[in-house]
């Protein structure tokens, strides 16, 4: 279905079941759990799927060791249970987006004999919570097989290290993901249409007014229940309902820095233990890159935040302790910010020990929203706002939640041989077609059927995206500017932003064909398309 046949969907049926805010992690789960469920549901984002905080994640799959440790010197419940349940959905995560998700070894290294035992204990009920769902068991290791694990490592004075398990994924392509399952089962979604003001009827909220980013046109849906799963943005959306409400949310920036993956071994990570203010820190390989981060500082709430060079510096400072090379500013080849969405919280000193749990809140006016939570907890958390508003709206599902266990687009129908069937099939390189395979899933062969026309060259040299997947996503995945496709959709930008510039006309030339760009829409797109990019670098 095309933009124009969306919108106008929107505009003209009967009011649906639900519309959702937001087009982030929380947003698109809930869309999947409603459809799911036989709810007629809208989903609206005012920017791209995942534009925010949810592309922007240090692509963890995890309880959260750190919230563990926080749990236990700290007697606190909260943390705990945070914990405990984030470790169930990790496995139901991985289980339904096996494409995406994967098991992801990391080595913590350790400079004292004083640490082992107590960084080890942890990690033991790290595993003890996880159950019959673990990924792994913590181990041990001598210092000479840290260094050949992790050779990075800086040698002077390390004791041991201790590896555990936990799980690592694409987030920008499981937003999308979710949102075409979502669409699959009935949800109407569609991106750049910003939402205004909340409709009412008798003081109820009964919809919204919107607007289309691209072509400035407004027109209002209607809906019997409106979720707010805006994000860092809830509060905006709270307050366009009572603009006397209080705010729930605080904004912490995290940042994360790639750099080459020369910089570490392509399957483990390490957990970096101790920072100056008590985080932890992670050093990951992602997509042939090495993933740095994250950060976590107060920050106002803005549309695209950008990152500090002293949140740089912090990061190179503390991976230079840790490794034997030098890491400096020159070698960065991408940085990005992100904003985390925490639930206030009386006598926090920093937002680092800020819990992160999540929030319903249903407003006098019938406003239901969600706010805080993390990725690995986004299908518990959909899953208690869609049951909450059965429950509130009076809504009739024809099923019970489906989530934990259906899997999503792309892994119905995977098949192990899958990366052997694209290169027999299309005799595309095999950087390629790894990158298809875990993109994709089982929807790989349509990518590669475009090859067929022309379509198979890469955009840059040094990197396995092609320009089948910019028609492909402008067709089939919501990809409505260049830089949805160049940050998201493929992640280039996130790798390698000089890159990213470099081929920005040809994805605009791409869109233009598929999309019926005139030339002065091209030149908006490169204008658009500058500027987003010089966001993330």
């Amino acid at each position: 279905m095309d933009r124009e046949s969306r919108l106008t969907l929107l505009a003209q049926q009967a009011p649906f079941d639900l519309l959702v805010i937001g087009g982030g992690a929380t947003g698109c789960g809930i869309a999947v759990d409603a459809a799911r469920r036989g709810l007629k549901v809208a989903l609206i984002e005012k920017n791209d799927l995942a534009e925010g905080t949810s592309s922007r994640s240090t692509k963890m799959v995890h309880g959260g060791v750190r919230y563990l440790e926080m749990a236990v010197k700290k007697f606190d419940r909260a943390q705990y249970h945070l914990v405990r349940e984030a470790l169930h959905e990790r496995a139901i995560f991985l289980k339904v987006a096996p494409h995406l998700a994967e098991r992801l070894p990391l080595v913590t290294p350790l400079y004292s004999w004083a640490e082992v035992p107590y960084v080890f204990a942890g990690l033991l009920l790290y595993d003890l919570l996880a159950g019959r769902k673990g990924l792994g068991h913590s181990t041990i290791i001598s210092r000479k097989e840290a260094l050949r694990r992790f050779p990075m490592l800086k040698s002077e004075g390390l004791k041991a290290g201790v590896v555990y398990f936990d799980g690592q994924f694409n987030d920008a392509r499981m937003a999308v993901t979710l949102a075409l399952t979502a669409e699959k089962h009935g949800a109407l979604v569609a991106t750049h249409l910003e939402a205004l003001g909340l409709e009412k009827r008798n003081d109820k909220v009964c919809g919204a007014r919107v607007r289309d980013s691209i072509s400035g046109e407004e027109f209002t849906i209607k809906a019997r229940g409106v979720i707010n799963a805006a994000g860092p943005f809830v509060d905006r959306i709270r307050q366009m309902d009572d603009p006397s409400a209080p705010p729930i949310l605080e904004a912490a920036a995290g940042i994360h820095i790639v750099l080459s993956g020369c910089y570490v071994p392509p399957q483990t990570g390490m957990l970096i233990p101790k920072t100056e203010d008590g985080r932890v820190l992670f050093v990951l390989p992602w997509q042939g890159h090495a993933l740095i981060g994250t950060t976590d500082t107060p920050a106002e709430i803005v549309d695209h935040p950008q990152a500090r060079e002293e949140e740089v510096a912090y990061l190179l400072r503390h991976v230079n302790k840790y490794f034997d090379m030098s890491v400096t500013r020159a070698d960065v080849t991408a940085v990005w910010c992100g904003l985390r969405p925490l639930i206030r919280t009386d006598g926090a000193a920093n937002t680092a020990q800020l819990v992160r749990e999540h929030l319903l809140e249903m407003s006098p006016s019938g406003l239901l929203s969600i706010a805080g939570g993390k990725w690995t907890s986004y299908r518990k958390m959909a899953q208690e706002a869609v049951d909450q508003s059965i429950n509130a709206y009076g809504l009739k599902p024809a099923r019970d939640c489906q989530t934990e266990r259906a899997p999503l687009v792309g892994a119905e129908n995977l098949d192990d041989q899958g990366e052997k069937i694209l290169i027999r099939r299309y005799g595309l390189d095999l950087d390629i077609v790894r990158h298809l395979h875990c993109a994709y899933g089982d929807q790989a062969k349509k990518v590669g059927d475009l090859t067929k026309s022309g379509l198979g060259s890469r955009l840059h040299s040094d990197h396995p995206y092609i320009e089948a997947e910019v028609v492909y996503a402008a067709r089939h995945e919501f990809a409505e500017r260049a830089s949805d496709v160049l940050i998201r959709r493929i992640p280039l930008a996130l790798l390698n932003t000089a890159a990213a510039r470099l081929v920005l006309p040809r994805v605009i030339a791409l869109m233009a064909g598929e999309l019926g760009w005139n030339p002065e829409r091209c030149d908006q797109e490169l204008e658009i398309g500058m500027q987003r990019l010089n966001v993330a670098i």
